[in-house]
């Protein structure tokens, strides 16, 4: 087996092209042409690829289930973990501001957000899922102001209609489609900078209508298709029929080895067997800002959901960043830092633009 090689299109960010922060974004063609252009090539190893056809071995339906319960937002976290480890409430964000804004000093400061649950509100509904235009101005300032990208479950094109700001980079499904900023909102027009699970549509699509149909008989189950994954969203399912929920997507992945089963905030993911996730997604675009190895940078990552705890992983191994929870009771996590709500991001970030000015 051969590694696959990702061809990633011109980067249109180099840290040389400006000093004292890593470049804007811009549009292809236009005034920032003159901004030196690179073109980079990334090898997925072969241990990744070969990794998806191995055959996951499955969780029983009772641990799933246990997971789905640990997920629900609605519970109350209790203060302990089964091993009896206390859960460990982080320092505020807000409260701790100085320090994060000394940190960053002298620092090239990247900006990751999750989006659900931290730009905008878990709803009921995914489609409904929009967040405010006031979060939407912050987030534009922190674009303004800092390289920044959106690393979402979702699929790229739902995410980029939510957001509705061209100069980000947008890493939906869990990191599994990597588009750069483009010169428009259209989907079309942004730049595909990685794809590292391309050859799993067809049986992510052939799952995808398995689990249509064998979820149908269960009230407010939805199954979204982010494209490069499958979210099985059960809350709007009464809690007395998440173990038939639970087998009845379990007896689908019997037939798809190539897919595994984790476990996201109410939600059940599918995805690709490979070794990739929102900390790889992290790294390859530090990377690809031409951060990687660098000591003068501060990524900031700010997620809500366990899937976000692989970004976390990643900053804290790297021995600089600053991951931030956001969640409103003490969990285990490897961010530093909590904020306790959407509202609360929105101060922060605003807060984290208004520093850079006065820089």
């Amino acid at each position: 087996m051969t590694n696959q090689d990702v061809v990633m299109p011109d980067i249109i960010a180099t840290p040389a092209a400006m000093p004292g922060r890593a470049p804007p974004f811009a549009c292809r063609g236009a005034a920032a042409a003159a901004v030196s252009v690179s073109s980079m090539r990334v090898v997925v190893s072969a241990a990744a690829t070969a990794a998806a056809h191995v055959p996951t071995i499955r969780p029983c339906a009772s641990w799933v289930v246990e997971a789905m319960r640990a997920s629900s937002p609605t519970r109350t976290p209790a203060a302990a973990t089964a091993d009896g480890k206390k859960k460990q409430q982080h320092p505020s964000a807000l409260g701790g501001f100085e320090q994060i804004a000394a940190a960053a000093s002298g620092k090239h400061v990247v900006v990751f957000l999750d989006y659900d649950g931290t730009l905008s509100p878990i709803v009921s509904n995914p489609d409904m899922a929009f967040m405010s235009d006031e979060m939407r101005a912050a987030v534009r300032g922190v674009a303004e102001h800092f390289p920044a990208a959106i690393v979402t479950g979702r699929r790229v094109d739902k995410v980029q209609s939510f957001v509705g700001i061209s100069e980000l980079y947008y890493a939906g499904s869990h990191g599994m489609d990597i588009k750069g900023p483009s010169c428009s909102n259209e989907e079309e027009d942004a730049k595909i900078l990685l794809q590292p699970a391309r050859e799993f549509l067809p049986v992510i699509n052939e799952a995808y209508k398995a689990l249509m149909e064998k979820t149908k008989s269960t009230p407010g189950a939805r199954v979204e298709n982010n494209k490069f994954c499958l979210s099985v969203h059960f809350r709007c399912v009464d809690e007395k029929r998440w173990i038939p929920l639970a087998e009845q997507v379990k007896a689908v992945l019997r037939d798809y080895p190539q897919l595994k089963l984790t476990q996201g905030r109410k939600v059940l993911e599918i995805r690709p067997s490979i070794m990739w996730d929102k900390g790889k997604a992290v790294e390859f675009l530090l990377k690809s800002l031409g951060f990687d190895d660098r000591s003068d940078v501060l990524p900031v990552y700010i997620g809500d959901d366990r899937t976000d705890e692989d970004a976390f992983k990643v900053l804290r191994k790297r021995g600089q960043g600053i991951g931030i929870i956001v969640s409103k009771y003490p969990k285990e996590t490897d961010a530093s830092y909590s904020l306790q709500d959407t509202a609360e991001v929105m101060e922060f970030l605003v807060r984290l633009v208004q520093w850079k000015r006065r820089r």
